[in-house]
């Protein structure tokens, strides 16, 4: 498959409106990633406008189960604000550290629940996309293909990274570079391809961040030593 087919193709049947949401939404998300690598608190209001087009877009495709994923990435972008916000002395920056034991186990708690979460939103998706109306929807996962299943692990991974990035933890950054490299094929698969690219820059970022993040709590933490 040739690059027009994975990426020019499928826009051919977008609006104009549409084309542009999603390239304002990768925009959006890709400033909020930077502001993220600066640990600058202006990441969230700007990662929540990305969420919520996402959220704008999802929903007149018809792909509701992936709109209320992405309400919940809104819902966690929220909450993180206000931790940031709560634990800055200028109100823009923050210190970071690393993730303690009992965060970890929370986390994995956190992956195994968002696991269950999005597996039943996926049993329940033609229920959801048939606009919540039971008649000729059937149940279950049978109608998943390989890109759904990576959808439901990319988001748990995800609202992991999401948890640990709001508790300042630096080791957000790997669960964030994960989930972006996976979602690369993933999003060419559901023919947004702007989508993709945009992943693509991600994990370069997500690998920017780990690195500035390490960098900046051992200078802090040698300067205090």
């Amino acid at each position: 498959m040739n690059l027009y087919n994975l990426f020019i193709k499928p826009y051919e049947t977008y609006t104009n409106l549409q084309i542009l949401l999603e390239a304002t939404a990768a925009v959006f998300g890709i400033v909020s990633v930077y502001l993220s690598i600066l640990k600058n608190i202006w990441l969230y209001p700007t990662g929540i406008i990305s969420t919520l087009i996402y959220v704008y877009i999802l929903f007149n495709f018809g792909l509701l189960g992936d709109c209320m994923i992405n309400v919940y990435y809104t819902i966690m972008s929220v909450y993180g604000w206000i931790l940031w916000h709560k634990n800055s002395e200028d109100h823009i920056h923050v210190d970071v550290t690393y993730a303690t034991t009992k965060e970890w186990i929370y986390s994995g708690l956190l992956f195994i629940l968002s696991i269950i979460l999005v597996t039943v939103i996926y049993y329940y998706k033609p229920y959801i996309d048939n606009q919540f109306s039971m008649e000729g929807a059937n149940l279950g996962l049978d109608h998943l293909d390989w890109a759904n299943w990576l959808d439901v692990a990319t988001t748990s991974t995800f609202l992991v990274g999401m948890w640990l990035m709001a508790k300042r933890r630096i080791e957000n950054w790997i669960f964030w570079i994960l989930g972006d490299l996976i979602c690369m094929p993933m999003f060419i698969y559901k023919g947004l391809g702007i989508t993709s690219v945009q992943y693509l820059v991600f994990t370069g970022m997500a690998i920017m961040g780990y690195v500035s993040w390490k960098k900046s709590f051992k200078e802090k933490n040698t300067v205090k030593s």
